[in-house]
């Protein structure tokens, strides 16, 4: 009886309410097996059922997660903790002039990275997706002005947004854009105004205005998490950000192998500038190592193991989460749906990091 089998069995424990099972939803937490002893004593089976108070249907979940375990382990003990959280309510910050759309985003985290290629705006989509799975408001402002990849990796190409006209006929009227809503997660990017194949030819304070606009001017309606998925590097579009929005901190996304971590303490000491002074959440491991499908228990760490993990020991920040490389997140980005709505290995390790980085969150 391994942790894989019971999340399998978990995994058919299916919430009313959203429609998907306990396991992607990020409901279980703090799984522990006892197996069978030698004198007899039966396998016990514990964990935390998570949930958001009030939720009259934690009762008939705990029940039927004991009778699907059951019927797979018999003989098998079960004991189900139910943590209730509290969505506190967004805190009313005081922004400047241009900024009141930001007032009722509680949490504004950036997903930056110091290098190309690590697979950032991956981690970002399905961060959100999973973020929204556990239960919060979450939208997604795709910052990479260049490079933009969200309409892609969501399947929403093509998509024109709307216009809505707040205080119309008032001296105060103004026009914001709505956000593109799928997979539960607010999205918003320049790739709805521009053809895929069309290059954006922008100096930096274009591109900087661009950037403003695509958080400043969104009807995003309460949030508790504004995602921003910055662009590679450390350049204007990054100093913009980290210092004229209100941001939480960032979360910093690299690979295990040296060339990227060279660029990634570039972008920790950004960060931690003591002009900018920014809370780094923690570093996620991407492409951390190669599972076959079919295979999940094996890893082949073909880009090198554990360098964010030293990487974050060094600078004394959490290693929230390392990300392995199989075939459907690709596939899954090419096709617009996120691993995180699929679920699977990858799911269940962004459930993880979602978690993790919410932990923190709440602790800074």
């Amino acid at each position: 009886m391994t942790q894989e089998e019971v999340l399998q069995v978990l995994s058919q424990v299916i919430h009313p309410e959203k429609s998907q099972n306990i396991v992607d939803l990020g409901r279980v937490e703090d799984l522990d097996i006892q197996q069978e002893s030698s004198s007899g004593e039966p396998a016990k089976i514990r964990f935390k059922y998570v949930t958001f108070s009030p939720d009259p249907l934690a009762g008939q979940i705990k029940k039927d997660c004991i009778d699907a375990l059951r019927a797979s382990f018999p003989g098998v003990k079960v004991s189900i903790i139910e943590l209730v959280r509290q969505k506190a309510a967004p805190k009313s910050m005081k922004l400047p002039e241009g900024q009141e759309e930001l007032e009722d985003v509680k949490h504004m985290v950036a997903i930056a990275s110091g290098k190309g290629g690590v697979g950032k705006s991956t981690v970002a989509v399905n961060l959100a997706v999973a973020l929204a799975n556990m239960g919060y408001k979450v939208g997604l402002a795709d910052a990479d002005v260049y490079g933009p990849s969200v309409p892609k990796m969501t399947g929403t190409e093509g998509v024109q947004p709307e216009v809505y006209v707040s205080n119309e006929g008032k001296s105060d009227q103004k026009e914001l854009i709505m956000p593109v809503v799928k997979y539960g997660v607010k999205w918003m990017s320049i790739g709805y105004f521009a053809q895929p194949e069309q290059a954006l030819i922008w100096r930096g304070p274009m591109a900087c205005n661009a950037l403003k606009q695509m958080v400043e001017q969104v009807h995003w309606d309460p949030l508790d998490f504004l995602l921003v998925d910055l662009p590679p590097g450390t350049g204007d579009i990054h100093i913009s950000l980290v210092q004229d929005m209100p941001l939480s901190g960032a979360l910093i996304v690299s690979t295990p192998q040296d060339v990227a971590l060279a660029d990634v303490e570039k972008g920790v000491n950004l960060f931690r500038n003591e002009k900018i002074n920014k809370k780094i959440f923690g570093l996620v491991e991407n492409m951390a190592y190669f599972t076959p499908e079919d295979l999940p228990d094996r890893k082949y760490y073909i880009f090198g193991k554990d360098g964010c993990k030293r990487m974050a020991d060094k600078y004394g920040i959490p290693l929230l989460g390392q990300i392995p490389i199989v075939q459907g997140i690709r596939e899954g980005g090419d096709d617009g749906v996120p691993s995180s709505v699929t679920g699977g290995v990858v799911g269940e390790a962004f459930a993880d990091l979602a978690r993790k980085l919410v932990a923190e969150v709440e602790k800074a």
